[in-house]
């Protein structure tokens, strides 16, 4: 993580000095780390409930257009398209790590509102620049691989629209790599809220254009269209109304971009592409293999399944995107205490809220599955795979606050390590469980891969953050 504005900062983080008392304070000098360590908690807890309210808004949007989207697109060119959307998802790393690099540089230039509209118009322009690089390299791959055989399409109705399904996925994908970083700095500025209501208004876009095309009649490909730009659109219109209306004073511009300063966020940048390339990849693999193993139909259905899961992901990283920059502040400033603290009680959160709706789940999800969707024969989907999706989302949920403790000092290599020996280990066990046991199998390969490869990694990792941040 940084500190400076133009050049990264060796591991570990360095310290930055406590904010002093108000002048008249009345707290004695023992006093002030106890009431640092009450404002933090309140924030903490205040941040998340509000976040969490205002996602909320948005959960809905998913869970309203799938059936309509499954009913209309029908099995193959539905599980085509959630097959392209995994991998869009594989492909987050293209931002070159300068989301996460963003976040912590912003967190420490409250105080420079210049520095930190150069440290702003730098990432725009260099994800600007990538953008571009990948909407030109998609106009030439895309027309010469063969996607309908690739995800083992029959339908030729489906296989033909394939090219254009891919390029309208990808080419939303890779505009709404800059203007994602709205959000970033929104975090960062503690403007939590905000962020998640803006990202909700773009769920709810998206349903009602989605519906609103459905009930219209329209083409296929315009109904994924109205799924997948809707993001881009909002976020468009969030940098819009904050940095032209809300937040003049740092408002980027071509004028502030800055060779040092986009040098400098690349450095920290890409320390998170190798991990974020590693999880990326292996969190979204599974539907790839289910079209390619067991055909795009069983991935379709699967798709239906995994997003009822998915809503325990979205609170996961909700509630971490919340702590990060916390973390990051008071081990920079030694209080460990309430790192382990604080870490503790995000374990038995996540767990607990993650269990209990897992456990709900798997005794109610086939008759969520039937009211939700319909239309998908329980034997296709048994109760292993819903035993095995609870058990993985539950597994990510108890480490997700120790990876948040090393994410904040830029700790990565521990992470690194595991997630390279989880992709590579889980992918051979996946396909192999796919054609053992089925989609049963699919799950279960992956809780095994990862107690074997994360788990070590990440209490290696974490306890060598909370040493490093005892030093400071």
């Amino acid at each position: 993580m940084t500190r400076a504005a133009s050049r990264a900062v060796p591991e570990p983080l360095a310290r930055v000095p406590a904010a002093a008392p108000p002048t008249g304070s009345t707290l004695a000098p023992g006093e002030r780390p106890r009431a640092a360590s009450k404002d933090r908690d309140r924030s903490v807890t205040v941040g998340i409930a509000a976040a969490m309210v205002a996602k909320g808004i948005g959960l809905a949007a998913p869970l309203v257009i799938t059936p309509a989207c499954f009913r209309f697109l029908g099995d193959q060119r539905y599980g085509l398209w959630m097959a392209v959307t995994a991998l869009t998802g594989m492909a987050w790393f293209a931002d070159l790590g300068l989301g996460n690099g963003l976040l912590t540089r912003l967190s420490h230039l409250a105080d420079d509102p210049r520095q930190q509209a150069r440290e702003v118009s730098s990432a725009f322009a260099t994800l600007g620049a990538v953008a571009l690089a990948l909407l030109a390299g998609l106009v030439l791959v895309v027309p010469v691989v063969s996607w309908a055989a690739l995800f083992n399409v029959t339908d030729p109705g489906v296989a033909a629209e394939a090219p254009a399904l891919v390029l309208l996925c990808f080419g939303a994908f890779a505009v709404n790599i800059p203007l994602s970083l709205v959000q970033r700095v929104q975090y960062a500025r503690g403007q939590v809220v905000q962020s998640n209501i803006w990202q909700s208004a773009g769920a709810l876009l998206g349903m009602a254009a989605v519906l609103g095309a459905i009930a219209a009649g329209w083409r296929p490909l315009a109904v994924i269209a109205c799924a997948v730009l809707a993001v881009p659109v909002t976020n468009l219109l969030n940098c819009v109304t904050y940095f032209w209306l809300q937040d003049r004073g740092r408002r980027p511009g071509p004028k502030l971009v800055h060779r040092a300063t986009a040098v400098g966020l690349l450095r920290l940048g890409l320390r998170f592409f190798a991990l974020t390339t590693m999880s990326a990849i292996a969190l979204n693999v599974d539907s790839p293999l289910v079209a390619n193993v067991l055909g795009a139909t069983t991935a379709a259905h699967y798709a239906v399944v995994g997003k009822l899961f998915c809503v325990l992901s979205i609170f996961v990283g909700l509630v971490g995107m919340t702590v990060w920059p916390v973390n990051g502040a008071a081990l920079a400033r030694g209080e460990v205490a309430w790192v382990r603290r604080n870490t503790r009680r995000m374990v038995l959160l996540y767990g607990g809220i993650v269990g209990a709706v897992g456990v709900v789940l798997v005794g109610y999800g086939h008759r969520l599955i039937d009211l939700w969707v319909g239309g998908i024969d329980r034997s296709e989907i048994p109760v292993a795979v819903l035993v095995g999706l609870a058990s993985w989302s539950l597994l990510i949920a108890v480490t997700s606050p120790l990876i948040l403790v090393q994410n904040s000092i830029g700790l990565l290599r521990p992470q690194f390590v595991g997630w390279a020996a989880f992709l590579l280990l889980a992918t051979a066990l996946k396909v192999w469980a796919l054609r053992r046991f089925g989609l049963a199998g699919l799950p279960v390969a992956a809780c095994v891969a990862y107690v074997l490869t994360m788990w070590p990694a990440v209490f290696v990792g974490y306890r060598r953050a909370v040493t490093r941040g005892a030093s400071t």
